[in-house]
C-alpha cells in the first residue's frame, strides 16, 4: 500500500510539473491599430475627437471604439510602460453621469491642473483616477486609469483634438 501511494505521488508530481503551466506574468496584451476608428470617428462625431500624438511607442494602444448613437462616444485605451492603464473618453453624454461612468466613481478634487493650455480637473477616489476637461467643444474629455497623475498628464499633453 505504501509502494501504491508512492507511485502516485511520483505521477502527480510528474503531472504538476509537465502538465500544469507555471507562468506567472500577465499576458502580453495586444497592440491595436486605431487609425481607421479614430478618421471614422472624426468624421462621424458632432465634437473634436481627441488623440494622443507623440506618445513614446512604449506606450501601447489596446482598444478602441466609437459609438455614435446617442452621446458620439469615443474611447482609446493604452497601457502605460509599467503596465497600467489609461484611457481616453470623450461624449456629448451629460456631464456629470459621464465623468462618473469614465472614471468610475471619481469625485472631483479642488485640484485643477494646466496641461496643454487647457485646464484639467483632478477626480479621484473610484476605480480609477482622472483629469477632465470640460471645455472642450461640444462634449466632455475624461483622461482616468490606473496609471500614476503624471501617466494621466503625460497622455493629457499628447492629446490633439480634430
Amino acid at each position: 500500500m505504501v509502494l501504491s501511494l508512492g507511485v502516485i505521488g511520483i505521477a502527480a508530481l510528474v503531472v504538476y510539473f509537465l502538465a500544469i503551466p507555471h507562468d506567472d506574468h500577465a499576458p502580453d496584451v495586444k497592440r491595436v491599430d486605431y487609425r481607421v476608428e479614430l478618421l471614422t470617428a472624426r468624421r462621424a462625431a458632432s465634437y473634436p475627437v481627441a488623440a494622443p500624438e507623440g506618445l513614446p511607442s512604449t506606450w501601447k494602444a489596446t482598444s478602441v471604439r466609437f459609438q455614435g448613437a446617442n452621446s458620439d462616444r469615443w474611447h482609446l485605451g493604452f497601457q502605460t510602460p509599467d503596465g497600467q492603464y489609461v484611457q481616453v473618453e470623450q461624449s456629448r453624454q451629460k456631464r456629470a453621469e459621464f465623468i462618473d461612468q469614465a472614471s468610475q466613481g471619481g469625485t472631483a478634487t479642488k485640484r485643477n491642473e494646466r496641461i496643454g493650455g487647457r485646464t484639467w480637473t483632478r477626480y479621484s477616489g473610484g476605480r480609477y483616477d482622472a483629469l477632465v476637461l470640460q471645455d472642450t467643444p461640444g462634449s466632455t474629455t475624461v483622461v482616468a486609469g490606473t496609471g500614476s497623475f503624471e501617466d494621466l498628464t503625460a497622455m493629457a499633453s499628447a492629446l490633439k483634438l480634430e
